[in-house]
């Protein structure tokens, strides 16, 4: 399955870009092309309006993003929900593992009170665990990411309360 977020990304590089389109394929069979200009190539590819995904074959139910899958449907943009909270982002692209070894104790649960200079999660890039360090002082009130899922550069990790 492809993360909507991550075609979103490439929708934008492709939009600053001088470049008309990108196709990538998963290994699994999954295929994105993103073009600029319009293109018909049989029944199961929908014809991308500017700059917008589309995805083949039609992939599982994710997070809400700008595009247009093959059924048809449209997905609806994402709100940028302001919020009382402060949100952990991801500072790379990797694995993210929510505590420090298989079957030992999570490092954080929804709840728990929290640190500037605490670790909250380990990220693995590239064989190497990058223990990532809370900035603030708060309460743990979500935690957004699966353990030993991929995390994108700046996807939200966690949300915090700074004042619970």
């Amino acid at each position: 399955m492809i993360d909507l977020r991550y075609v979103k990304k490439l929708v934008e590089m492709l939009d600053e870009s001088s470049v008309d389109s990108i196709e990538i394929s998963s290994d699994k069979g999954m295929k994105i092309r993103i073009s600029k200009t319009p293109q018909q190539r049989g029944a199961m590819q929908v014809a991308a309006p500017m700059a917008m995904p589309a995805l083949l074959p039609p992939a599982a139910p994710a997070p809400p993003a700008p595009a247009e899958i093959s059924s048809g449907v449209e997905v609806p943009k994402m709100e940028a929900a302001k919020s009382k909270y402060l949100e952990v982002k991801s500072p790379m692209v990797g694995t993210y593992y929510g505590a420090p070894e298989p079957g030992a104790k999570a490092y954080l649960s929804v709840g728990d009170r929290i640190s500037k200079g605490q670790i909250l999660c380990i990220i693995e890039a590239m064989k190497i665990m990058n223990e990532i360090e809370s900035e603030f002082d708060g309460v743990v009130k979500e935690i957004l990411a699966q353990n030993a899922h991929p995390v994108e550069y700046g996807q939200v990790l966690f949300r915090v309360d700074p004042n619970g």
